[in-house]
């Protein structure tokens, strides 16, 4: 898992030719290095695993329960671990449903606790916080591309570069 430096944004790292292990190890890293106030937006086909590296942040996050997929109920809330880990997925949603669950409040950490908020399907979000990390995840046979962009005053936390 060698990581490739963009050239045309220095602070983008790419990932390439990832397992689902290597995956879950790097979601497993974000969980245990990334801030209170961490907003991360996903992106990627069905199946390029946005859920499995959600899943890794919790346990990187040392949540005690099961991380599950909220297709059905929107937004999952795992208060039990080193941060809070707020899960959205808006697959199912156009961009003005989404604009109805205000996801900004998890975001801006007005009504909830500060932690790291996870949105699946995030180009379906009508606007964007100011900052924030953009993972972006391609599949093709059994291997994965993730490219981790910082947007904002985001900022990438320190991550071994080795497997």
């Amino acid at each position: 898992m060698t990581p490739l430096i963009d050239p045309v944004n220095p602070c983008s790292v790419t990932l390439s030719n990832l397992d689902i292990n290597a995956t879950r190890q790097i979601g497993r890293k974000l969980g245990h290095t990334l801030a209170a106030g961490s907003i991360l937006l996903l992106q990627g086909e069905l199946g390029s695993g946005k859920t499995t590296l959600v899943q890794a942040i919790g346990e990187g996050l040392n949540i005690p329960e099961a991380v599950d997929s909220p297709t059905f109920t929107l937004v999952n809330e795992y208060l039990g671990g080193r941060l809070p880990l707020y899960h959205m997925d808006l697959y199912r949603l156009q961009p003005d449903a989404v604009a109805q669950l205000y996801p900004d409040r998890y975001w801006d950490s007005l009504e909830v606790e500060p932690g790291i908020v996870a949105i699946e399907w995030a180009e379906r979000l009508p606007y964007r916080p100011a900052d924030y990390l953009m993972i972006q995840l391609h599949s093709d046979d059994n291997r994965r591309q993730i490219n981790l962009t910082p947007v904002g005053n985001f900022s990438l936390p320190a991550m071994d570069r080795e497997r």
